[in-house]
């Protein structure tokens, strides 16, 4: 079926969908048919780089445009696959917040992001660009009072002190498990979701992208020509772990601190929210960062401003080379 077509057919139902048509009288939207792929980006330089690609790309057409509460969700095909494109915003709360309207207003089945990242691990350089298997909150903390009876050393509370008591029973159970220690007075904790078939909220240190789609990952990386920097070739790695928080990370000595405590290969602000969305809603999901930084490990001024848009680039053509392997073969497992 041409793509045209496939984007009329997409609006259309889209259009009945936000009319009422299928509204139900509580809770999100209730969809039918195999749904879209969601590309997702969280601000300006990256939704440049995803747009542009899709407006010069012979495979892509862009529809109409959908706003809710102020965000603007773009519909279009790439490929002849449904797609919707938006950016999330920066930040752990914007993230949340706009992929779950994105998964209550519209039918996605599978959510891609691509963005700019610091780059922990000191085996990166900015332009690299990385797929990490795991998503870990940074910055999920206790603040803690110094003792004023013992200098150096904090005052925990009962439940702070109870949840470091069984991590090493954790930590023997499951080798992806962070190796916890304070930052001074900063003391990490761990989210606690609840998601359909759970009584209680459970204690959560990461979140897992989909195996399917990291496959896919490393088949795209495979068979792509490496981009090039200067005389430098960019490195493509898929594997390893992230993490987020609600800071923008500038700081040489906290930078080495998670590297230490989770074996981070890149920091950002978004992107374990996003696991943490699609997680509970069951909805595959996949991370791409490109180094843009080096999130304090450098020894002059931050270089965001030198390496964002290239490093945007170069996770864009990873993307779409992403997105060719999937169009050419099923993936579709299922968030657990």
């Amino acid at each position: 079926m041409p793509s045209r077509m496939i984007l009329r057919i997409v609006v259309a139902v889209f259009s009945l969908v936000a009319a009422g048509v299928c509204a139900q009288p509580y809770g999100p939207r209730t969809f039918e048919g195999e749904g879209m792929t969601a590309l997702v980006t969280a601000f300006a330089p990256e939704a440049q780089a995803v747009l542009a690609y899709l407006e010069h790309s012979p495979e892509a057409e862009l529809g109409e445009e959908r706003v809710f509460r102020g965000v603007r969700y773009r519909l279009g095909t790439y490929r002849g696959e449904p797609i919707v494109v938006f950016a999330t915003g920066i930040s752990i709360t914007n993230a949340a917040m706009t992929t779950q309207m994105a998964l209550d207003y519209i039918p996605v089945k599978r959510l891609l992001f691509m963005g700019i990242s610091g780059g922990i691990n000191p085996r990166w350089k900015p332009g690299d660009v990385v797929v990490p298997m795991y998503w870990y909150y940074h910055d999920e903390n206790l603040y803690a009072n110094p003792d004023p009876d013992h200098p150096g050393e904090y005052i925990l509370p009962p439940h702070q002190v109870a949840f470091y008591t069984g991590l090493p029973a954790r930590e023997a159970a499951d080798p992806l498990m962070p190796r916890y220690k304070n930052y001074g007075m900063m003391y990490p904790r761990e989210v606690a979701i609840v998601k359909g078939g759970q009584e209680s909220p459970t204690l959560t240190p990461y979140f897992t992208a989909t195996p399917e789609l990291v496959a896919a990952a490393q088949e795209a990386v495979e068979a792509m020509e490496p981009p090039v920097l200067g005389e430098r070739t960019i490195q493509l790695h898929v594997g390893g772990r992230g993490v987020s928080g609600s800071v923008f990370l500038d700081n040489r000595d906290y930078r080495e601190w998670t590297w230490e405590v989770y074996q981070a290969e890149i920091v950002d602000m978004e992107s374990a929210a996003i696991g943490q969305v699609c997680t509970v809603n069951g909805v595959d999901w996949l991370v791409i960062r490109a180094v843009s930084d080096l999130a304090g490990g450098q020894h002059a001024q931050n270089e965001l401003g030198i390496y964002g848009v290239p490093a945007s680039r170069f996770g864009t053509q990873l993307l779409f080379a992403l997105m060719d392997q999937l169009t050419q073969q099923p993936v579709s497992a299922g968030a657990d």
